[in-house]
């Protein structure tokens, strides 16, 4: 198993973490779908979404993810008034990731963090390692350490 840049940022912070495989299914790169291949609980495995605020710019929201981020709610969190999300096509320009291999750790610059307030349900979490077919299992008080990011209300 390769490491891969987020992988590489946790090590050089010091945190614990630890990498599971799973199989990509290119027509279906839900979580839904990665919480079924590992055998996990959907509600702790963590979608990363990247927003546009109408005032801030760009922002990530990480949310459990068989939901949906709240517009209205992330907005607030970002101060900003509105928010939507990006195109899928501007996501690897702006992050350096793809669509089903999205992490809040490592992207090509540091964009404003929000994690979704159920992380705290949980003694770990899984996120993007950075690529399809991967996922990084860290507890939610390191992946704030690391991103800076704030937890917050952002699901619908």
């Amino acid at each position: 198993m390769n490491k891969t840049n987020a992988a590489r940022i946790l090590d050089s912070a010091g945190i614990g973490y630890s990498l599971t495989e799973y199989e990509v299914d290119e027509s279906d790169l839900s979580a839904t779908h990665v919480a079924e291949q590992m055998g996990q609980d959907i509600g702790q495995v963590f979608k990363t979404l990247v927003l546009r605020g109408d005032k801030n710019g760009l922002f990530v929201c990480v949310i459990p993810g068989a939901d949906e981020v709240d517009l209205k709610k992330a907005a607030k969190a970002s101060g900003n008034k509105s928010a939507e999300m990006i195109h899928v096509k501007e996501l690897q320009p702006l992050t350096g990731y793809i669509r089903g291999g999205c992490s809040p750790i490592g992207m090509k610059k540091h964009y404003p963090t929000y994690l979704d307030e159920q992380c705290i349900l949980y003694d770990e979490i899984y996120i993007s390692a950075g690529i399809r077919g991967m996922q990084i299992k860290l507890a939610p008080d390191d992946l704030v350490r690391v991103t800076g990011c704030v937890i917050c209300e952002l699901t619908v």
